[in-house]
């Protein structure tokens, strides 16, 4: 029986051996690949605690530029036709949308006051007239009396007044009636200059009072053959305006198209209000595809500056020290920097101080970057670290 066991208890330690053998190089094996797991995982960590990042190079703003504002445009001239005369509307004869010429009807008045007051004045004249003409008789008739000393001189010279009194009367009554006359000649509404209606406010039958403001007026009108385009221009960029200056400009009803303008004049003076001056520039509309009244974009000309540099707006940092943009050192370190903006472009602006052509300026900062921080360029070549 010990013989025949002798073996299998052999077979039992051997197999028993090679268990523990093959236990073992699992185990080691594991250890292995969780420690090449764990430096990966570490080199990872590492290279993502140094921020990737891009840089761009100051530009000098040789060639100029452009910056567009918010504008308005205005009709060349417009009115506002009220009545001068009370009464009530007799009739019209221009709609919305008419083209009118300078002088021409509008609209008439009947005013039955007005007329009785006309005549009115005029018999006062008349008699003012009269009584100018028997003063003056009397007077030349005392002057000859006084001549066979039929007269004193202190009654003569009291006739020479009361003459010269009824022509001062005269011209007084001729001054009222005139008055009324150039008054009487608004019953008829004229067009003080050639355009188009672009309102009418009252109708046949309305009572109209006289230079009532707080009634719409009878109508309006503008001339839109020329446009005045107002540009409200920020303090900062108040120097762009110099005379001769053209701009274009696009409306949103004619996407795509572009039309131009020339400077007038400015207002010499910045809005406290809203810190801007204000630019009028004039735009020629023959065809009236431009509109009183429109909000309109403005693209205005900057010239090339001989200081400053421009940068990509998405560069900057707003901090508690101001407005700063980062710079990379050929060390790879960060240094914050400072900056004055000259002139806001948009998606780029014109730095005058803090930056020189030859910096580097890191694009789209991480918020957690500091002075002296290291970083990796984006463009260092393959991947920045290996991956977990």
């Amino acid at each position: 029986m010990s013989s025949e066991n002798a073996p299998s208890r052999k077979r039992l330690m051997l197999t028993g051996i090679g268990g523990l053998t093959l236990a073992a190089l699992l185990v080691a094996n594991g250890l292995a690949a969780r420690t090449r797991h764990d430096h990966q995982v570490a080199a990872w960590t590492e290279s993502q605690a140094v921020p990737v990042v891009s840089v761009v190079s100051p530009a000098q703003n040789a060639q100029g530029d452009t910056l567009q504002l918010p504008a308005r445009l205005e009709a060349w001239s417009k009115a506002a036709i009220n009545a001068r005369v009370s009464g009530y509307l007799k009739d019209w004869s221009a709609d919305i949308g008419a083209q009118v010429q300078a002088g021409q009807v509008l609209a008439h008045i009947d005013s039955p006051e007005m007329d009785q007051q006309l005549a009115q004045t005029r018999a006062h004249l008349a008699q003012q007239q009269a009584t100018a003409r028997i003063a003056q008789t009397t007077a030349q008739r005392w002057q000859h009396l006084l001549a066979t000393h039929s007269v004193s001189q202190q009654e003569v010279d009291e006739k020479r007044s009361t003459a010269t009194a009824a022509k001062a009367d005269v011209q007084a009554a001729e001054a009222d009636y005139q008055r009324l006359v150039d008054l009487s000649a608004y019953k008829t509404i004229r067009a003080p200059f050639s355009g188009t209606i672009i309102a009418r406010n009252t109708d046949i039958g309305q009572l109209i009072k006289a230079d009532d403001g707080g009634v719409a007026p009878l109508f309006s009108m503008a001339d839109t053959h020329r446009l005045r385009l107002y540009v409200p221009v920020p303090q900062n960029y108040a120097s762009v305006i110099h005379p001769g200056m053209q701009v274009q400009l696009s409306v949103p009803e004619h996407p795509g198209k572009t039309y131009s303008a020339r400077l007038m004049g400015d207002s010499t003076a910045v809005d406290p209000r809203s810190g801007t001056l204000l630019a009028q520039f004039v735009a020629d509309n023959p065809d009236g595809s431009l509109l009183p009244g429109d909000y309109a974009d403005a693209t205005l000309p900057v010239a090339a500056g001989g200081q400053g540099v421009s940068i990509p707006a998405s560069a900057l940092i707003f901090r508690a020290k101001g407005t700063q943009v980062a710079t990379l050192d050929s060390a790879g370190h960060v240094h914050l920097r400072t900056i004055h903006i000259a002139m806001d472009l948009g998606d780029r602006l014109v730095v005058d101080q803090g930056l020189q052509v030859a910096d580097k300026v890191i694009d789209n900062p991480p918020d957690a970057l500091r002075e002296n921080d290291p970083v990796q360029l984006a463009d260092a070549g393959g991947e920045h670290a290996p991956k977990a």
